[in-house]
């Protein structure tokens, strides 16, 4: 899929953004979730690794760029309705804030 094709599948919601869940291309594990907007999927996009938006900053927040783990994009994949995407990378580090490799620790049984 082409980046005028992405862009053209994909539903941003009322505030402009798209959930982006990030999963290991290798281990299949999903690392986090963040929000996208238009900007910072073009920015993604042109950088190789994840860009988003944060939400309670009101900024682009490449991800890495102060810790060094970043994430490099291996693809981007859209739902069938277009409104969720599916960031494949390769990590260089932790996705979570706390250290942890997921974000997605906390386990229910």
């Amino acid at each position: 899929m082409t980046a005028q094709e992405l862009f053209s599948t994909v539903q941003f919601n009322e505030a402009g953004l798209v959930p982006a869940i990030v999963q290991d291309a290798q281990s299949g594990q999903v690392l986090m979730m963040a929000w996208m907007n238009a900007e910072s999927l073009r920015r993604t996009l042109a950088i190789g690794e994840t860009v988003f938006w944060s939400r309670s900053r009101h900024e682009f927040w490449h991800k890495g760029a102060t810790s060094g783990h970043t994430q490099k994009v291996i693809d981007i994949s859209v739902d069938c309705d277009g409104d969720t995407l599916l960031i494949r990378v390769d990590p260089a580090g932790p996705a979570c804030h706390t250290g942890a490799v997921s974000c997605f620790y906390r386990t229910h049984t």
